[in-house]
């Protein structure tokens, strides 16, 4: 598993926190900016690029669902919010649909967003 490296990192009891079902979704905590991912956003990464130099395709700032268009394979995602919100990814528009999992603060998870057509944004 890949970490985000940050002072501080938190422990393994954080792993709790990750996206369910989700495979290689690492932990830190969101304080600022982190992979170019401003503090209080979701961000997702250009497809195949990982973190692509740190500059994020799309940002989400408030609560509620946000519909995707044309985002094909492969992405990280990252949830930078604060106070504890998380966030799905949902195969419906306007975050309906199968909702999977909930991205806690810090984590990023590597998703085939072929048949994602929302991301959640869930207030704590």
């Amino acid at each position: 598993m890949r970490k985000i490296i940050r002072a501080g990192a938190l422990a393994g009891a954080v792993a709790a926190l990750a996206l369910v079902g989700a495979t290689g979704a690492e932990a830190a905590p969101a304080a600022g900016s982190l992979h170019g991912c401003p503090s209080g956003a979701v961000c997702v990464y250009p497809q195949n690029a990982g973190w692509n130099g740190d500059r994020p395709s799309l940002a989400f700032y408030s609560y509620g669902a946000h519909n995707l268009h044309n985002q094909f394979g492969q992405h990280y995602v990252l949830n930078n919010q604060t106070g504890g919100a998380t966030a799905r990814t949902c195969t419906g528009a306007d975050g309906t649909g199968d909702c999977q999992g909930y991205l806690g603060v810090g984590y990023y998870v590597d998703k085939d967003l072929t048949p994602i057509n929302s991301i959640l944004l869930v207030r704590p």
